[in-house]
């Protein structure tokens, strides 16, 4: 079955995450996300989870129960505790109710011209064609080809991934800060571009996703990973690997430079 990109890609996922993990050792397993037309469709995933009725949840602990407890779980907007969750995935409209900034005034903004303008960079999926969403591990199997990837990363293990990312086909990649609701900077922006998305994660998906200290996020779609791993091969066969191991700063890098550069 092909994601919303029309990728139809028969990806051997178990063996593009233990790539991902041989270069990179992963704390959490990477998950997808894809989303479905109707909930009849949604409904046919194999072992797939629902929230208890009447239980509202956020989408940051939707994607946290997948990465953290392995869970194939599904969600319309019903089961969401509102709409600024909703949007940034395309389950709820960008209307004026969410663009006013009402909400956010005074709590992460102080200005409610400031609040709105927040609201209105969000990079957010379009809204209509989806009634449901559906979050995996990648290794389950369950969702054959999922509109995005999150990989959870370290900073060095990110940096590392970039790397790996950019050793073909080369391209600078810019990233956003939109600061709170940063789902919108990750997940929302590659639902809405189909390009790779770096965000810091925000207080709300720390809080609520089980989101580390430590780590940044990736959302890319499915068709970026055989690249990544292919990448962080052949950057591995040249000696630059992670953990990257600490040099010192009393010594001259010329005998490590001459490992990898000749």
């Amino acid at each position: 079955m092909e994601n919303c990109w029309g990728d139809a890609t028969e990806y051997d996922y178990a063996a593009l995450v233990a790539g991902l993990n041989q270069y990179l050792r992963l704390r959490a397993t990477p998950v997808g996300m894809k989303r479905f037309k109707t909930v009849e469709a949604m409904s046919q995933v194999e072992k797939l989870r629902r929230p208890p009725e009447g239980e509202l949840l956020a989408t940051d602990q939707i994607v946290g129960q997948a990465r953290w407890l392995g869970y194939t779980i599904g969600i319309t907007m019903d089961n969401l505790m509102g709409q600024q969750c909703g949007a940034v995935v395309g389950l709820a409209p960008r209307d004026e109710e969410f663009l006013n900034g009402k909400r956010f005034h005074g709590v992460w903004y102080g200005e409610l011209d400031g609040s709105a303008e927040h609201q209105r960079e969000m990079s957010c999926a379009s809204y209509g064609d989806y009634e449901g969403l559906v979050v995996s591990p990648l290794t389950s199997k369950r969702i054959d080809n999922p509109d995005i990837c999150l990989i959870y990363a370290t900073p060095g293990q990110m940096i590392t991934l970039m790397n790996g990312l950019q050793y073909t086909n080369y391209k600078k990649y810019s990233f956003t800060c939109v600061g709170e609701s940063a789902c919108a900077d990750s997940w929302g922006n590659a639902l809405k571009t189909g390009e790779p998305s770096l965000s810091i994660p925000c207080y709300a998906e720390r809080k609520f996703g089980g989101v580390q200290d430590d780590e940044l996020l990736i959302a890319l779609p499915p068709k970026f990973l055989p690249q990544i791993v292919d990448g962080l091969a052949a950057l591995s066969r040249n000696g630059l690997r992670y953990p990257i191991p600490n040099h010192g700063l009393d010594k001259s890098p010329m005998a490590s430079i001459a490992k990898s550069y000749g």
